[in-house]
C-alpha cells in the first residue's frame, strides 16, 4: 500500500472545514428560509392566527398561510395547499384539526418540504384512535426524509433569527442557551420569566408527544449550533435511550447539559426475583444514566438556569472542596450545610494559609474555613484573604459572602474581587446578600463574569453541581487500564451459552447454583468450590472430600430465595452435622413449597468471612436495558440500600466511579489499620461483569450474593441467575442503552507480506496504543491525512484522542488493525479506518490512515472494505471520504471498491460516494 492510500479525510473540529452541505431536517427546522402555515386564519383567538401573526412580526423569511377556504389570510396570499406553493418550504408549521394532520404530512412530504412541527393536539392522549393517527404520521414520514417535532406541542423558536413559530405570545431575547421541555405549559411560564430576568436563549423547543424527533436529534442540532453555549431539558420521559445517551456522551464534551426530570418516586421501582431488581429504581437508573453521558441532573427549575449561567462564566472546579469566605457568620453556616448536604467538602485551609491569615486578620477571626473576617471587614480585608483563599492548594473554589453592614461597601469589595474571577483557574461563586444596598455590587461581579446568588445555601448548591458536572465528565474522558482477561476464548463463551440454552430447553428460567457459579467462572469471575448431592450419603461423601466445615444449601431449578425457605446450613463441622443439615432442608422446603421443588443440596467450604460482603447484580430496566449493581451485601442488603447503579458496559475507570458512590468503598479502601482489598482486582472483575451481562442477552437478572471481598482474594460464595421467559424471542429481548463493544468486527487477516494482524473496532484502552501509532508517521502521510501538518504533540493530545478511542459505536465505528510482536509478544496499532455518522442524514464519511512502515501491504484496502460493509450494516444509504488531488492511488482504491468520484469547486481533493 503505497502512502497514499492514507488520506482519506474526516476532519476533526477546528480543522480545515468543507463547505456547508445544503440545509437538511433539523438545519432546515431552526433556521428555515420558508414558513407555511398550515391551518392559517384571520379569526382572532386561534392558534393558526397567533402562529401567522408571530411569523410576520420579526421572521424575515418568506411565509406562506395554507387554508384551502381563504384566498388571502392578514392580508396576504393564502394557498389551498402546501403544494401550491411557488417555492420549496424548509419548515411547514400544521394547526389543524387532528384527523387532517397524516393526510396533510403526505402533502408536506410530495412538496418536499424539509421539517414540520405539528402544533395540533388529539392524539396518542386521546386513546387508541390518537395512537391510530400518530401511526399514519410515521407511515407518511417513511415515504421521504422530512423531520417533524410535535405533535400536541407549543411549537418553536430561534431568536437570534426572529423565528417564533409558536402560539405563546411574546418571543423571547437572543441569548446562548437552547431550552428543550416536553411541557408547553411550563414554556410559557419561562418565557414569561425570561422577559423580567432579562435572560436570552438560542432556541425555545416544545417537543410535544416526540413522534419523530427526539432528544437525541436535538442534542445533535444545538450541539453544532454556533449561537448555543448550554442546553436545558425539561424531561419528563426518555424515548429513545439510547438515541439519548450516544447524542449526550458526543456533544457534553464541548457543551453543558443540563436536565431537570420530573416524576422521581419510587412507586415507579418494579417487583423482582432477586435483590438487585429490587433495589434498582427507575429514576436512579436515569441517574446512573446521566452520570455516564456527562450529563448534569438539577431538581429545581432555578437550579437549570443557575447552572447554565455558571458553567458558562466560571472554569470547573477540579474537586469538591471549596472555601468560603464571609463577614458573618450565620450566612457561611446555612452555605457549609448546603454544601456538605449535596455531597461537597469544607476545604481544610494549609497551614501556610493560616500563617498568612493570622498575620493581619483581627485576633478573634474564626480561624478555619469558612474564613470570617468579620462585620467590620473592609474592601483591603476581603482582598488580601482572598487572595490567601485562591492560592491554597487544599481549595478547587471559592465562595465569598458579604452581609451589607454598617461598615462594609459591597461595591468596593466587588471591585476588589473583580480580578479573581479566573485568575487561578478556580471557580470563584458570590452570594451579595441583600436588596438595593448591594444592587450596585452585584452588578459590578456579573459584569466581570462571577455569578451572584442572593443566599448562599444556593450558591454552595451551585458549586457543588459544578463538582458533579466535572465528576461526571471525567467518566466519560479517563483513560482506563487494560483487563489482562479482557479477550475471552470463543470456547468459554460457547459454554456459557451451551449452559443457558440448556436451561432455556428445559422451560426454565433459574439457573441452578452450579450452573451460576460455572457461567462466573467461565468470565473470570471466582467462585467457591460447588458440588451437587442428591442423597443424605452424597452429601457426607463430598463434605469429607472438600473438607470440613461446609455448608450445605438447597439445590432447586425453582427457588430463587434459599433463606426464605430454611435452606442454607452454616458451619457444619462434621458427617453427623451434614447429615442433619441435609434433612433439615429436605423437610423445610417440603413443608414451605413442597417436596417437587427439592432436587438435593450443593455442598461448599464454608469460608471465613474475614473480608467485606459485597452484592454485584445486574437486571433490566424498561427505558435503558441492563443495569449493573454494586454496593454492600449480605443479609441485609436491601435494609442498608448502600448500592449505586450503572449502565454497561464498563472499564475500569467507570468501574472505579461505581463504587466511589457507595459508602462500603472507604472500608474497602483500608480503615482503622484493616488492609485495603485489591481494589484494581475489584474493578477488572466488574469489567468482566459488565461484559457478561451485554453478551449473554438471554439472562434477565444476576445476584452475586455475597462477593465476599478481602486483601487476599475475591470470591463469590452465592449466585443466582434468572432467565427471560421462555416465550420471549430474540427480537423482543432487552437491548443495553450504550451499545456494547462490536465483537462481530474483530477477526484475523493476513498482510501481503504473509503476517498476521487482528482487525477489531478501538477500544478506550486504545489510547496509549494510538499514541504510539502517531510516533511511527511520517509528516508525509500527516499531511495526506488531514490535509495540511500538524505536529505530533497536537495529534496525540487527550482531548483529541477521547473522541477517537472514546467513541459510541452507535454514532461512530472504529477499526484498527492491531500486530503483535512476535518475539516481544508486544501489541502496537499499525492502521485505523474510521467511519463517523453524519448528523440527521443517514450517511456517513470515512478517513483510513497507515502507519509508514506497513504500507504496501493491503491493509488501506481491507480496512475500506471492512468499514464499508459495516456501513452496509447499519443500514446507511451513503458513504463518502476525501483525498488530495494528486492522490491517484487512493483514487484507483476507492473506484475498485465502487466509489465514484467528484472533483471539488477548487481542484484541489476529490470527494469519494458510495451509495449503498
Amino acid at each position: 500500500m503505497s502512502s497514499t492510500e492514507t488520506d482519506l479525510v474526516q476532519h476533526a473540529p477546528n480543522e480545515k472545514k468543507r463547505p456547508t452541505p445544503a440545509k437538511y431536517g433539523l438545519d432546515a427546522m431552526f433556521a428555515p428560509g420558508s414558513v407555511a402555515v398550515i391551518g392559517a386564519t384571520d379569526r382572532p383567538g386561534t392558534v393558526g392566527r397567533t402562529v401567522l401573526d408571530n411569523l410576520l412580526h420579526g421572521f424575515q423569511g418568506k411565509v406562506y398561510p395554507v387554508n384551502p377556504k381563504h384566498e388571502a389570510v392578514l392580508g396576504i396570499k393564502a394557498y389551498k395547499s402546501i403544494r401550491d406553493v411557488p417555492l420549496p418550504v424548509d419548515l411547514a408549521v400544521i394547526a389543524t384539526p387532528a384527523v387532517t394532520v397524516p393526510h396533510l404530512i403526505g402533502e408536506c412530504v410530495d412538496a418536499g418540504a424539509k421539517s414540520a412541527v405539528v402544533i395540533s393536539a388529539g392524539f396518542k392522549e386521546r386513546g387508541a384512535e390518537g395512537v391510530a393517527l400518530e401511526r399514519q404520521i410515521q407511515e407518511q414520514l417513511r415515504r421521504g426524509s422530512m423531520r417533524l417535532i410535535g405533535p400536541n406541542c407549543l411549537g418553536i423558536m430561534s431568536p437570534t433569527i426572529g423565528l417564533n413559530a409558536t402560539f405563546a405570545k411574546d418571543a423571547p431575547r437572543a441569548g446562548n442557551v437552547a431550552f428543550l421541555s416536553q411541557s408547553g405549559a411550563l414554556l410559557t411560564a419561562i418565557l414569561d420569566w425570561s422577559h423580567r430576568e432579562e435572560v436570552g436563549f438560542s432556541a425555545i423547543v416544545s417537543t410535544g408527544s416526540m413522534l419523530d424527533v427526539g432528544w437525541g436529534d436535538l442534542i445533535y442540532h444545538f450541539g453544532d449550533d454556533p449561537h448555543t453555549k448550554s442546553i436545558l431539558l425539561y424531561m419528563e420521559s426518555v424515548g429513545d435511550a439510547r438515541s439519548f445517551l450516544s447524542a449526550a456522551r458526543e456533544v457534553a464534551l464541548s457543551k453543558p447539559i443540563i436536565v431537570i426530570k420530573a416524576g422521581r418516586s419510587e412507586a415507579a421501582s418494579r417487583a423482582a426475583a432477586s435483590h438487585t431488581g429490587a433495589l434498582t429504581g427507575s429514576d436512579e437508573v436515569l441517574d446512573a444514566a446521566f452520570r455516564r453521558s456527562g450529563v448534569l441532573r438539577v431538581h429545581n427549575i432555578s437550579d437549570l438556569f443557575y447552572m447554565a449561567e455558571v458553567l458558562g462564566r466560571q472554569p470547573c472546579p477540579k474537586g469538591p472542596r471549596l472555601t468560603i469566605l464571609t463577614n458573618a457568620g450565620g450566612p457561611a453556616v446555612l452555605a457549609t450545610d448546603a454544601l456538605v448536604a449535596n455531597g461537597g467538602e469544607l476545604a481544610e485551609l494549609s497551614a501556610e494559609s493560616l500563617q498568612r491569615l493570622n498575620e493581619f486578620l483581627p485576633a478573634h477571626w474564626s480561624h478555619n474555613n469558612p474564613i470570617d473576617v468579620l462585620g467590620d471587614a473592609d474592601s483591603e480585608r476581603y482582598a488580601r484573604a482572598l487572595e490567601i483563599a485562591s492560592q491554597d492548594p487544599n481549595s478547587d473554589g471559592l465562595l465569598v459572602i458579604l452581609a451589607p453592614q454598617g461598615m462594609t461597601n459591597p461595591l468596593q469589595i466587588a471591585e476588589r474581587l473583580k480580578p479573581y474571577a479566573k485568575s487561578y483557574g478556580k471557580p470563584v461563586l458570590a452570594s451579595w446578600m441583600g436588596g438595593e444596598s448591594i444592587a450596585a455590587g452585584e452588578a459590578a461581579l456579573n459584569s466581570a463574569g462571577i455569578p451572584t446568588f442572593s443566599y448562599p445555601d444556593t450558591a454552595a448548591r451551585a458549586f457543588t453541581y459544578m463538582w458533579r458536572y466535572t465528576y461526571n465528565l471525567r467518566g466519560l474522558y479517563e483513560t482506563p487500564t487494560l483487563s489482562p482477561h479482557s479477550e475471552m476464548e470463543s470456547a468459554s463463551r460457547s459454554r456459557v451459552e451451551e449452559i443457558i440454552q440448556n436451561a432455556r430447553g428445559q422451560g426454565r428460567t433459574l439457573l441452578t447454583e452450579p450452573e451460576s457459579k460455572q457461567l462466573l467462572s467461565l468470565y473470570g469471575i471466582p467462585t467457591v468450590e460447588t458440588r451437587v448431592a442428591a442423597s443424605e450419603d452424597e452429601a457426607a461423601r463430598v463434605a469429607s472430600e472438600i473438607g470440613f466445615p461446609v455448608v450445605l444449601k438447597i439445590f432447586s431449578e425453582t427457588i430463587t430465595h434459599k433463606t426464605d425457605v430454611g435452606g442454607v446450613k452454616l458451619n457444619l463441622r462434621d458427617d453427623a452435622a451434614v447429615r442433619s443439615a441435609y434433612r433439615a432442608i429436605q423437610s423445610s422446603v417440603t413443608e414451605k413449597v413442597g417436596a417437587h421443588h427439592f432436587f438435593g443440596v450443593t455442598v461448599q467450604p464454608m469460608v471465613k468471612l474475614d473480608g467485606y460482603e459485597l452484592i454485584l447484580g445486574s437486571s433490566v430496566d424498561p427505558q435503558f436495558g441492563p443495569v449493573i449493581l454494586f454496593g454492600s451485601g449480605g443479609q441485609l442488603v436491601e435494609v442498608y440500600r448502600d448500592r449505586a447503579l450503572a449502565l454497561p458496559p464498563l472499564n475500569t475507570t467507570l468501574a472505579q466511579r461505581m463504587m466511589e458512590q457507595t459508602r462500603i468503598f472507604t472500608a474497602l479502601k483500608g480503615v482503622r489499620g484493616r488492609k485495603s482489598v485489591n481494589i484494581a482486582a475489584l474493578e477488572q472483575l466488574l469489567v468482566r461483569f459488565s461484559q457478561l451481562v451485554l453478551e449473554q442477552s438471554w439472562i434477565a437478572e444476576i445476584d452475586i450474593n455475597p462477593l465476599l471481598a478481602s486483601p487476599e482474594h475475591l470470591l463469590a460464595l452465592d449466585a443466582r441467575i434468572v432467565l427471560h421467559s421462555p416465550a420471549t424471542t430474540l427480537d423482543q429481548l432487552p437491548k443495553a442503552a450504550i451499545r456494547p463493544y462490536p465483537l462481530q468486527y474483530l477477526s484475523p487477516w493476513t498482510m501481503k507480506d504473509g503476517n498476521q494482524v487482528t482487525i477489531r473496532p478501538i477500544r478506550p484502552e486504545d489510547e496509549p496504543l494510538m499514541v504510539k501509532f502517531h510516533e511511527t508517521l511520517s509528516d508525509r502521510s500527516v499531511y495526506m491525512r488531514y490535509f495540511y501538518s500538524m505536529s505530533l504533540d497536537r495529534r496525540v493530545e487527550h482531548e483529541r484522542l477521547l473522541r477517537i478511542c472514546f467513541g459510541d459505536y452507535d454514532r461512530e465505528m472504529v477499526l484498527v488493525a492491531e500486530r503483535k510482536d512476535s518475539g516481544t509478544e508486544k501489541r502496537s496499532i499499525i492502521a485505523v479506518v474510521r467511519m463517523n455518522k453524519l448528523h440527521a442524514r443517514n450517511e456517513a464519511e470515512v478517513a483510513a490512515l497507515v502507519s509508514d512502515r506497513f504500507q504496501n501491504l493491503g491493509l488501506g484496502n481491507e480496512l475500506l472494505r471492512r468499514v464499508i460493509q459495516v456501513a452496509r450494516d447499519e443500514k446507511l444509504s451513503r458513504v463518502s471520504a476525501e483525498m488530495l488531488t494528486d492522490n491517484i492511488g487512493m483514487q484507483a482504491i476507492v473506484k475498485r471498491l465502487g466509489f465514484q468520484l467528484r472533483a471539488s469547486a477548487d481542484r484541489t481533493s476529490v470527494r469519494a460516494f458510495l451509495d449503498l
